[in-house]
């Protein structure tokens, strides 16, 4: 769940500078630039799991240890993307972004000499994993204050992004597991580093109008900013009520299934019947997504939560051992239940908050979704040990049911109303 929230008027127009496309057209050349940057980034992002899965795994190292150098890259994420909202509140956001991408090219960069050479270490994965969570936390807040200005129709945004990204989702990972095993985990580092270098090119393109500046940012001190976000977002219960759910889920069901299901599937079946999984779960999003750019419903959280109830199918039937094929199906339907909910949350966010406290909120928003993921990556591997792999997947498909019938008891997330910004231009 990556909820992307936007400011409204942020992206005010003056005398001969670029402004928001005018009302029921998406693609500008602004809008192509970040659906172009997004997508490739994506397709980067789905591409690692395949490599680092199959890479370390080929070195001897457990499902646990692919768990912890995941858990290194989700942990700094989760802690660091808090003071990333401050930063995109308080000073340029594209420029952080593009800061961003381009040390992601180094330490990417650096991954695929290591894989290149032989000289793959864990702790050096785990380095490399930390410099690329510190990225994304100071990348991400920027993305709530970019998409607004580059596009007026909220859910329309959404959900063209989310497809991109899933279809990007689809052909990631097969092409991974291609290169893995027709080369070598290094070509998939390198081709990941050179989805960086496009997206901070994309970005580095916009023509954006000039952002209203916040009243007295200068004398606001940074623990200011941080305690102003706080309260904005405790003051608003359907939010943190659904990220207080929303902890259990990826702790129990989120976290332990990347390095489980690699684990699983991989020595069983190989890279490429993992990567084919993973396509599915792209292909699964990209239906959803489309889904909820037609299917709009007037109280989007609980049409999101009805669709959660789709999710277990995807750690259960790894759990179950059934084959690639019925494992594709699930993932599938899992993928397109998991991106109803995604869509209708990142835009009940982004047309509900409002714009000066918009990065600091997202980053809140998000550090709370993703918090528990390493914890659940991290205990993975013990809880395998432990229980066994199968037993921690079914248990994380029975995690997911109570999800949704939690969400869906809490008033003020079920009764949340659309709000008219989300169809500008629709």
């Amino acid at each position: 769940m990556r909820p992307i929230p936007s400011p409204p008027g942020a992206g005010r127009a003056v005398a001969g500078a670029p402004s928001l496309p005018a009302p029921g057209r998406l693609w500008s050349a602004n809008f192509r630039l970040f659906f172009t940057a997004r997508s490739v980034a994506m397709l980067g992002d789905t591409m690692l799991p395949v490599a680092l899965s199959a890479g370390l795994l080929s070195y001897g190292y457990s499902a646990g240890d692919v768990g912890l150098v995941m858990a290194a890259s989700t942990a700094c994420f989760a802690g660091f993307v808090v003071f990333g909202g401050v930063f995109a509140d308080r000073f340029d956001a594209r420029t952080l972004m593009v800061g961003a991408d381009l040390v992601r090219v180094c330490s990417q960069s650096t991954a695929a000499v290591l894989f290149a050479t032989h000289q793959v270490r864990l702790w050096e994965m785990a380095v490399i994993a930390v410099v690329n969570g510190t990225c994304a936390a100071m990348f991400q807040p920027g993305v709530a204050s970019t998409l607004v200005r580059v596009a007026t129709d909220v859910q329309g945004a959404n959900g063209a992004t989310r497809t991109a990204e899933s279809v990007a989702s689809l052909v990631g990972p097969a092409v991974a597991g291609m290169l893995v095993g027709f080369t070598s985990p290094a070509a998939v580092f390198g081709a990941h580093a050179s989805t960086y270098l496009t997206s901070a090119v994309c970005l580095l393109s916009l023509r954006l109008a000039p952002r209203a500046r916040r009243v007295a940012v200068a004398a606001a001190s940074f623990r200011a900013d941080l305690a102003e976000g706080w309260r904005e977002f405790r003051a608003r219960t359907w939010m943190w009520s659904v990220i207080l759910v929303w902890m259990v889920y990826t702790v129990c069901t989120v976290g332990p299934y990347t390095p489980l299901s690699a684990g699983q599937i991989i020595p069983a079946h190989g890279a490429g019947a993992y990567g084919l999984v993973n396509s599915a779960l792209g292909a699964g999003t990209a239906l959803g997504a489309l889904c909820a750019m037609r299917v709009r419903a007037a109280r989007p959280l609980r049409a999101g939560s009805l669709a959660l109830f789709g999710t277990p199918l995807m750690p259960v039937s790894v759990g179950l051992g059934l084959p690639v094929w019925a494992i594709v199906c699930c993932v599938l339907v899992s993928g397109a239940s998991s991106a109803y909910w995604g869509v209708n949350w990142a835009t009940s966010v982004q047309t509900q908050v409002p714009g000066a406290v918009l990065n600091r909120i997202h980053a809140y928003e998000v550090a709370g979704s993703i918090a528990m993921v390493p914890v659940g990556q991290a205990l993975a591997g013990p809880a395998a040990s432990a229980i066994g792999a199968e037993h921690v997947l079914l248990i994380g498909g029975a995690v997911p049911l109570f999800v949704a019938a939690a969400l869906l008891a809490i008033p003020a997330v079920r009764n949340l109303r659309r709000a008219a910004a989300a169809d500008a231009a629709h």
